[in-house]
């Protein structure tokens, strides 16, 4: 939907004058305002640019790329002086690499700001992120990788009247590429850290930590079949514990009924749970976690799907894998509609001098995740009133999502050798995490060896190997990764996937990728060549798709 009213400033005309005026008033301003002042503040920011030039490869199914040469690019500018600050974000996607939501094109600058802080009041115009508590019913946030943005452009306010207490309020629209969505958001949020209220409470050993959070959203109904709710509530309530070397969380979110295209148009509630414990202490810290949610998409047009204008944010209660065949194969995507997880961690250091700690001393970590279906019993109602299911808020579905079990090693061998060994078990329902119909759950065994070797001070080489074994999807993989590195400036690698457990010997393909990277100071460049192979990219349980590709990629990165 085009939003007539949103202050979107398009650079085909006077784009750079609108940019340069921007900030440029804003130095004015506040050259003005402190104009016996000779401090006439500071400018920083930075700069990046992805460009691919895409190969035809029908052996990997890459798609053909007419324009043969994408391009995502983006430069933040910001202007500080003493407590006010203003700045922008330049974006451009001619057109937006393979992989990214195509409603990212052209140019633009969907990012611009000023704020001030003052006797306790913060006030922001232009666009923001903000979060309320754990983010159950609002968080927005940027994700480059992702091309995830869902930042408000509207006002937010902060204030402190006492010390411990902290305010915000917000009303805004959220971003839709280099538009707005149709809804409005209104949000408050409440804290009290009690021990900053008083010198008795800050003496006490026990830290108390309470909060609540309201937000609303506006949508017209139009919808010429249901009757939808215009305006939908939220709301939740936290409360942190620490005392020592004990730590727990909990909050609890609740949503009026709020039918979209993500839950069928059903008008039941929705819920969320989140509950965390730890323990840590010097070289032993455990986590354990658990949440529930119960129809909690919330986003800011009803008729909106994919990563487009979520109001929240659900953890995906899951081990953020950071090994290739880990990360890339079957990561897992938060199930809006409903989930039941659990994640437990521990990371223990085994000292020097024992028989497993060696020299250096020995790391490990053990992490478990398990998430399920929630239980529900289904109403026969969808021609009436449209309530969907119950469900029993204690109890989980019997059908299994994901399973991770892991461990992993980190040895120092000698002044010269480091090494990471890890071991993942993965239980995988590919049909309801990647929505692959047929696909069903994949079992499969990941082994990884990280190793590093110090040639000198200023070079290094690291190889890894990687296996992952499963009957199901792909079959077998094979990574194998050998890198060198010159500080402080170059680096080199290589990298081959190697599909060799495909049940079609046709698709037994290697995806070999040569990388070579310069850094100088603040600015580095990297050139990679090779083949991608399609699958999902994941960062905190939100994805998007990435195709199969075969090309020469350069990336900059700057700041200043």
């Amino acid at each position: 939907m085009k939003n007539k009213n949103a202050i979107f400033i398009p650079l085909k005309n006077s784009n750079l004058l609108c940019l340069s005026t921007f900030i440029f008033c804003a130095i004015f301003c506040s050259s003005s305002v402190f104009s016996q002042d000779k401090d006439v503040g500071s400018i920083h920011g930075n700069f990046q640019t992805d460009v691919q030039y895409y190969n035809v490869d029908t052996v990997i199914g890459a798609p053909i790329v007419p324009e043969k040469l994408l391009m995502n690019g983006f430069a933040n500018i910001i202007y500080t002086k003493g407590n006010f600050n203003a700045g922008l974000r330049y974006e451009s996607y001619m057109n937006a690499l393979q992989g990214f939501d195509p409603g990212f094109k052209g140019n633009g600058i969907p990012f611009r700001y000023a704020s001030y802080s003052l006797d306790g009041l913060d006030v922001t115009v232009g666009n923001f992120y903000e979060q309320f508590g754990t983010g159950l019913i609002l968080r927005t946030y940027e994700e480059r990788g992702l091309g995830y943005d869902n930042a408000f452009d509207g006002i937010r306010v902060k204030y402190s009247p006492l010390s411990g207490i902290y305010l915000k309020g917000i009303i805004g629209r959220q971003r839709l590429f280099f538009d707005y969505g149709p809804g409005i958001v209104r949000g408050i949020d409440g804290e009290i850290m009690l021990n900053e209220l008083s010198e008795y409470f800050s003496e006490m050993k026990t830290r108390i930590t309470v909060g609540a959070s309201f937000v609303s959203k506006f949508q017209r109904d139009q919808d010429p079949i249901y009757n939808l709710p215009e305006n939908v509530g939220s709301f939740g309530g936290r409360l942190n514990i620490s005392r020592g070397k004990i730590s727990l969380l909990s909050e609890y979110a609740y949503k009026i009924n709020d039918p979209s295209a993500v839950n069928q148009y059903i008008y039941r509630h929705g819920e969320a749970m989140f509950l965390s414990a730890s323990y840590s202490q010097k070289g032993l810290g455990i986590v354990i976690a658990a949440k529930r949610i119960d129809n909690m998409n919330f986003r800011s047009d009803r008729n909106a799907t994919a990563n487009n204008l979520n109001i929240n944010f659900l953890p995906a209660l899951t081990k953020q894998h950071v090994y290739n065949l880990a990360a890339t194969l079957y990561p897992y995507a938060t199930q809006f509609n409903g989930e039941m997880g659990i994640q437990g961690d521990l990371i223990y250091t085994i000292k020097k001098g024992t028989l497993l700690g060696g020299k250096y001393g020995t790391g490990l970590n053990i992490n478990y995740s398990a998430v399920n279906n929630i239980h529900t019993v289904p109403l026969d109602d969808l021609n009436e009133k449209r309530i969907g299911y119950t469900s029993d808020f204690f109890t989980p579905g019997d059908e299994v999502f994901f399973r991770d079990f892991n461990v992993e090693l980190t040895k120092k061998i000698s002044k010269r050798i480091k090494m990471n060994l890890m071991y993942v078990n993965f239980v995988y329902n590919m049909e309801v995490v990647q929505g692959l119909g047929g696909k069903g759950t994949v079992y499969a065994d990941v082994a990884i060896a990280d190793i590093s070797f110090k040639l000198s001070d200023k070079s290094s080489i690291r190889t890894e190997l990687q296996s992952l074994t499963t009957k199901q999807d792909l079959g077998n993989w094979a990574t194998g990764i050998l890198e060198y590195t010159y500080s402080p400036s170059w680096f080199v690698a290589v990298m081959d996937q190697y599909n060799y457990g495909n049940t079609n010997p046709d698709q037994r393909i290697h995806y070999v990728t040569g990388s070579v990277g310069y850094t100088k100071k603040a600015n580095r460049f990297m050139l990679t060549y090779g083949r991608q192979r399609a699958g999902i990219f994941c960062i905190g349980g939100v994805c998007r798709n990435v195709p199969a590709s075969n090309g020469l990629t350069l990336t900059i990165t700057s700041s200043f």
